[in-house]
């Protein structure tokens, strides 16, 4: 999921070692007393840094950036780390609802369900937010100014599916570039460009 990839590309960005424990679908664990004791929502991800547990994917990146990215993924500045929250949130209530509803009404369900409508609709809200990303990204190599830090993170883990879709979009020059970016670093190579053909037209989880 596009949640636990914003995890795992943190901690390779990070450098950190780690243990993935596979969890939800087929592979359970959700309901076990102990996962619940972790996360009482039940869901993925979570993780555990020494007794020390975080759920929620924003709430991980944070954290992990706040302990061990301070003066890179974790801006200093307060001014400057606003700026990288702000767009952190905007990623998880605007853009991801609308870029998420998009993925399922065109490429998970099946092509002869599809409701065009719904799929136009998707995408123009999809295009709309990805412009304002455009200008924002005007001001700097990356989201928040000229060096990666977390917003890059929730909003770029979006970018790859997005780009793979055959989709029509606007030109997006300062996106483009900037994903261009993202693309030429090893940690989103191995965590977020990750094959998803298998999900093609299929509803279920």
């Amino acid at each position: 999921s596009l949640n636990v990839q914003k995890v795992m590309w943190t901690l390779d960005e990070l450098g950190l070692a780690y243990e993935h424990v596979p969890a939800g679908g087929d592979f359970g664990l959700l309901d076990t007393p102990a996962f619940r004791a972790m996360n009482p929502h039940g869901w993925v991800p979570v993780i555990d840094d020494d007794g020390t547990v975080v759920w929620e994917s924003g709430a991980i990146v944070r954290y992990l950036c706040a302990e061990y990215g301070a003066g890179s993924l974790w801006p200093p500045e307060p001014r400057r780390r606003a700026v990288a929250d702000e767009w952190m949130e905007w990623s998880q209530t605007t853009l991801q609802r609308a870029m998420i509803g998009l993925f399922w009404a065109f490429w998970r369900t099946p092509e002869a369900e599809r409701d065009p409508n719904r799929v136009a609709a998707l995408l123009a809200q999809s295009d709309a937010e990805l412009k304002r990303l455009d200008a924002q990204l005007a001001g700097g190599a990356y989201v928040a100014g000229d060096a990666m830090t977390m917003a890059d993170i929730p909003i770029g883990t979006q970018m790859y599916r997005h780009f793979e879709m055959d989709i029509p979009r606007p030109a997006l020059p300062n996106v483009e570039a900037w994903y261009e970016r993202l693309r030429a670093r090893p940690a989103y190579r191995a965590q977020v460009m990750r094959p998803f053909d298998d999900l093609k037209g299929r509803l279920a989880y």
